[in-house]
């Protein structure tokens, strides 16, 4: 039993999630948010807020770009893509407090949470597969 327990303490601590995420800058907790994919992939759309630091130039990068006293949280494209724990592991190295947000781009915008790109901010509808479609009143 313990080690069940101490498994999943540790991926808790070392994993969140899309709604966790938002929750957390929601209530203002200092999180600052990577994406580590490629610049194609960065301007094609991302996690609104976030800062762009490849995983390939965080150990170059991090230290003047990101506090050391902050919550990192890395994605990458999705459950399918590892990018997400290469960048973990460079912020991990560096000695930062660093989290993979699991299912990555995919499921932040298939939760319908801000995507931002070139012509700004954006929702996109909530899939029902992955959450609660939200019901707009009128006023």
């Amino acid at each position: 039993m313990i080690d069940r327990i101490d498994y999943y303490q540790a991926k808790l601590a070392y994993e969140t999630d899309a709604s966790d995420v938002y929750a957390a800058r929601k209530a203002g907790e200092n999180v600052v948010v990577v994406d580590v994919r490629s610049e194609e992939a960065w301007a094609q759309g991302r996690v609104a807020g976030a800062v762009h630091m490849h995983y390939s130039e965080i150990a170059a990068r991090a230290a003047a770009e990101v506090p050391t006293d902050a919550d990192v949280v890395v994605y990458c494209w999705s459950p399918g893509c590892n990018a997400g724990a290469k960048g973990a592991l460079e912020f991990a190295r560096l000695g930062y407090r660093v989290r993979e947000m699991i299912g990555g781009f995919e499921y932040w915008v298939r939760e319908g949470y801000p995507v931002e790109d070139a012509d700004g901010v954006h929702h996109r509808p909530v899939d029902p597969l992955t959450g609660i479609a939200r019901v707009r009143t009128r006023a």
